[in-house]
């Protein structure tokens, strides 16, 4: 069993040389991408990770504004039930905004799909707790049944600027070069 998958998964020995060659180029490319990309940040829970698509420099500016700016973007919108959900939650998001990005299919206004609204309400919860438990106290109806907290709490924490048109000079912080250090020291050479 063993004999035959070497036999026929490597290449024959006049191939071989060519097969390693394209094997390191396609590594050599798929390195650089994942250092192009910044895709170690996307395991941290710093809110700078979150512009390093264009994109979402409103949603960060009026974050970074808000009552809300003490805590991160992953506070908000990623489930805390336990780790691995969490982490499940962010590489599944994760793909889906980096493909997104790559075939440059953005939306002019970001909206959140079904799925990042169930995590952003349910940590509402559990962040506001004893203020639900009070308006649910004093109100006369099930206010959280059929309403999302959004629904009245318009401006917490994004505002109401929802379109990348709308903050077209948006100062965020800008990220690093993308040129790798051992390069620019050989090109300063």
């Amino acid at each position: 069993m063993i004999r035959w998958l070497i036999k026929h998964l490597f290449p024959r020995s006049e191939w071989l040389f060519i097969a390693i060659l394209l094997s390191g180029i396609f590594v050599g490319f798929a390195m650089y991408a994942f250092y192009l990309s910044r895709a170690w940040s996307y395991a941290s829970d710093k809110p700078e990770t979150c512009i390093n698509c264009h994109v979402m420099s409103t949603e960060y500016l009026t974050w970074l504004h808000s009552s809300h700016a003490r805590q991160v973007c992953n506070d908000c919108h990623v489930p805390h039930e336990n780790v691995f959900k969490k982490y499940f939650f962010k590489a599944k998001d994760g793909l889906r905004h980096a493909t997104i990005f790559t075939l440059r299919t953005e939306p002019q206004a970001i909206i959140m799909k079904p799925e990042g609204q169930k995590a952003v309400m349910d940590n509402c919860l559990r962040c506001h707790a004893p203020l639900f438990a009070y308006v649910q106290r004093v109100s006369t109806e099930n206010a959280f049944a059929s309403r999302a907290c959004w629904n009245c709490h318009r401006d917490t924490p994004h505002g109401r600027v929802k379109s990348l048109s709308a903050t077209e000079k948006v100062m965020v912080p800008l990220p690093g070069s993308a040129v790798p250090s051992w390069l620019k020291r050989l090109m300063q050479k």
